[in-house]
């Protein structure tokens, strides 16, 4: 999965926030709709599209949607 695709599969995970408004550089933590619950979302989907596992604090350290990507690639 490119960094396109996992932008848009990360973007999906927000019910509220118009996809529009996430791209790799977004700094996530700052959307309105983040909270836990959409973290729990985004482990779910990293698992599920890309086969991976994360934790909710190597999350929590990333800064920018590109931060999770490449966290998620380093595994």
């Amino acid at each position: 999965m490119n960094l396109e695709e996992f932008v848009n599969g990360f973007a999906e995970q927000f019910d509220d926030t118009d996809p529009e408004e996430i791209q790799a550089g977004t700094v996530f933590h700052e959307l309105e709709e983040w909270s836990s619950l959409t973290g729990m979302a985004v482990i779910a989907f990293v698992k599920t599209a890309m086969g991976k596992k994360i934790e909710g604090k190597e999350l929590k350290a990333c800064v920018t949607v590109e931060d999770v990507y490449n966290l998620v690639c380093s595994k």
